[in-house]
């Protein structure tokens, strides 16, 4: 393929994929890898959100003193003891989260056979090494520019989590790094679809990572007002479509998928677990920090177009929902006008927190699980539905269903939007 060839192709990464002709690639979803609030992997995370554990606390580090908000969502596994002495010096834990999600998800595909030149990787953050830029700032003025990590630089670069998961499994496909706020993780995945789908890889790790809880974030995030602030009670802090929400919970975590042309899935005899059916991609072009629902209702039906599906094929929702007022309440009423009130919704970040770059990737796999399990989980503390949120929310226990197709909605910071159509596999 020549040079101009390959660029008119990633020219039309971000459009809006027609509906798929009859011959061509479907995509399938081999493997899945995490590390969340709630645990290290996919089984403990997903058997926690489904007995509607909570990984939210209150934080009790020393860097957390005299913070307006100490609620926060760490992950519940340290990444570094999986890494080896010289990649914990030299990587983020953004990047250390990546690589261990990342991990499991090939390891969970069955380390396909592929040639390095046909994999690639689309890991996307929101922040990046937020911390180390803060460390290493810290390190200077308390100690001199000469005592400054040499590894800064590729430590806090928000390509960095891309580039150490593409190290790390050899691959020599290209190595992709979206930084779109708190959709990054979901546009990570779009991305790769769009790679399979031009024939530009025969596999892609796909995902999001994001580990920003620290002193300065916080403390920003609360100046604008979107934190919550229920310390009284930490468990019920993140409360998505209720009456009473008041901002979300800071989270952290990393979510992996491995991506394949079906075709290239079944010859190798994987396991499927779901299909990639459609992506939509929209910008609002209005705010930086309050949404529009025009823009949401077209990312939503874009991923319908895409996927070839109309509104009353989807069951199921994963909300982006992160628990603000304004949020919430836009969203819902963009689910309502692109589908109609019937899907069964829920919003996870009730109990992961929100974990900013990750959350799209996190919440993605839990769409899949969805679809593959035939189970809704539950959204944690809706006490009091707010009267302007007319969907039908899974509340307290999970909801079996046969979910044909459900959809997986993020949003972020900047008007991104966009929205993935999981399907059963065929």
């Amino acid at each position: 393929m020549s040079h101009e060839s390959t660029f008119l192709d990633f020219s039309l990464l971000h459009a809006s994929l027609p509906p798929l002709p009859g011959g061509e690639e479907e995509i399938a979803v081999t493997g899945l890898g995490m590390s969340t609030p709630q645990g290290g992997d996919v089984p403990s995370t997903w058997d926690a959100l489904l007995a509607g554990t909570s990984g939210v606390r209150l934080l009790d580090e020393p860097w957390s003193a005299g913070l307006p908000v100490r609620l926060g969502a760490p992950a519940h596994e340290n990444p570094g003891p999986l890494l080896d002495r010289v990649a914990r010096r030299r990587m983020d834990r953004c990047q250390q989260l990546a690589v261990v999600a990342a991990r499991q998800a090939w390891g969970d595909a069955g380390s396909p056979d592929v040639e390095p030149e046909r994999l690639a990787v689309v890991f996307g953050t929101g922040l990046g090494g937020g911390g180390t830029l803060v460390e290493q700032y810290d390190r200077c003025q308390e100690l001199g520019p000469d005592r400054v990590s040499p590894f800064t630089v590729t430590m806090l670069m928000p390509n960095g989590p891309a580039a150490a998961v593409s190290m790390d499994l050899g691959a020599r496909g290209g190595a992709h790094a979206p930084t779109s706020a708190c959709a990054s993780g979901a546009e990570a995945i779009a991305l790769a679809a769009a790679l399979l789908r031009r024939g530009l890889a025969d596999v892609v790790v796909a995902g999001g990572t994001e580990a920003c809880l620290g002193r300065l974030s916080i403390a920003a995030f609360a100046r604008m007002g979107a934190l919550s602030r229920r310390h009284d009670d930490p468990l019920g802090a993140s409360r998505p479509f209720d009456s009473g929400r008041d901002g979300f919970v800071m989270g952290e975590g990393a979510g992996a998928l491995v991506l394949e042309r079906a075709s290239f899935a079944r010859a190798r005899g994987a396991r499927i677990s779901a299909r990639l059916a459609g992506t939509g991609m929209t910008s609002d072009a209005h705010d930086m920090t309050s949404p529009s629902p025009d823009g949401q209702i077209r990312a939503i039906r874009h991923a319908l177009r895409s996927a070839g599906l109309s509104p009353y094929d989807i069951t199921h929702v994963n909300a982006h929902a992160p628990g603000t007022q304004v949020g919430d309440r836009v969203e819902a009423a963009a689910i309502l006008e692109a589908l109609g009130p019937h899907p069964l919704v829920t919003a996870t970040k009730s109990l992961t927190g929100h974990l900013i770059g990750g959350a799209g990737a996190v919440e993605a796999i839990f769409t899949v699980l969805a679809v593959r399990d035939g189970v809704v989980p539950p959204t944690r503390n809706l006490d009091d539905q707010d009267t302007e949120v007319k969907l039908e929310i899974v509340t307290d226990q999970p909801r079996q269903a046969r979910i044909g197709a459900a959809i997986s909605n993020s949003f972020g910071f900047g008007g991104h939007n966009v929205v993935l159509v999981f399907t059963r596999p065929g």
